[in-house]
């Protein structure tokens, strides 16, 4: 992330009256009690925002069928559309601060192709339970749906994922995933670079952010680097669209660039004028999804 867009980002999320606030109170505990400063931070930093109880109830998703799954200390809700005709299915995962709702229109327009979506909210997201979360348990939540649907005997075409969830699942496709096809909408490319973002957000300074970083990769047993496109690309044999705009400003449009270039045959989508969660209800794209999961590449082209 360059200082450009690393300001344009910090500008986006220091408009919130909240963030200003928590950004004095980091400041000064950073100057009398770095200890304390640290703990903050870190919880801060894996505490989804904005807070999941806005997305708790999702009226849109009133008729599916919702289910609690344990999963570490918090859980997963995973929606499934009324009982058909059985069918492949297709995951969907927001991203960080998201919630399923979002990904309805994917899921709408899967469905009348003839494909079973199944939505989720993420650990600490919507109706989930937890308060925190963070990248590695993105990926491992859904390195664990995946199989626990396998399991359950259904086909799991294809997973599709924004944001964060793509960042997690470029990760997971790289380890053997096994599904057919793999959507990344809008995915950062570099977990570091997102710590970066936070500590300009928030005003921590160059040693906070690297402790910061040092307790995230030392309690998750896992590097950032780790999950960048050049460590997971050359591994990822899946067929791979990629969907991101040129105005995000979230995440940089290099970084969708980034994982094109690494994974072998990726193709990307560039869209204009969406942003960061447009996309996933503009129309041209979710066809382009439908396409690419159903492998009709004359379409998708």
């Amino acid at each position: 992330m360059n200082d450009t867009s690393l300001q344009s980002a910090s500008a986006f999320y220091q408009a919130h009256p909240a963030t200003r606030w928590l950004r004095w109170g980091l400041g000064l505990s950073e100057k009398v009690w770095p200890a304390l400063s640290l703990r903050w931070a870190y919880r801060l930093f894996g505490t989804p925002l904005p807070p999941k109880w806005l997305y708790r109830r999702q009226a849109a998703l009133a008729h599916w069928q919702a289910s609690d799954w344990a999963f570490e200390d918090a859980s997963i809700t995973v929606y499934e559309p009324p009982p058909g005709p059985h069918a492949p299915l297709v995951l969907l995962c927001h991203g960080w601060g998201g919630h399923a709702a979002q990904m309805l229109p994917l899921a709408q327009a899967l469905a009348s192709r003839g494909l079973r979506p199944v939505l989720v909210d993420l650990p600490a997201h919507g109706r989930s339970r937890g308060s925190t979360s963070n990248l590695p348990q993105f990926a491992r939540a859904i390195d664990y749906l995946t199989a626990r649907l396998q399991q359950q005997g259904h086909e799991v075409q294809a997973v599709v994922a924004h944001s964060l969830a793509a960042n997690a699942l470029a990760y997971v496709a790289a380890r053997g995933l096994p599904v057919a096809r793999l959507v990344l909408l809008a995915p950062p490319a570099s977990p570091y670079a997102y710590t970066r973002l936070f500590a300009a957000v928030f005003g921590l300074d160059e040693h906070t952010r690297q402790r910061l970083q040092q307790r995230v990769e030392t309690r998750e047993g896992i590097l950032m680097r780790q999950f960048e496109p050049a460590a997971v690309g050359s591994r990822v044999w899946v067929p791979t669209l990629i969907v991101h705009d040129r105005e995000d400003r979230i995440n940089r449009f290099a970084d969708a660039e980034a994982f094109r270039d690494a994974i072998p045959g990726a193709r990307l989508i560039e869209t204009q004028g969406l942003g960061h969660t447009r996309l996933l209800r503009d129309e041209h794209v979710v066809q382009s999804v439908v396409a690419h999961v159903i492998g009709d590449t004359q379409r998708d082209a």
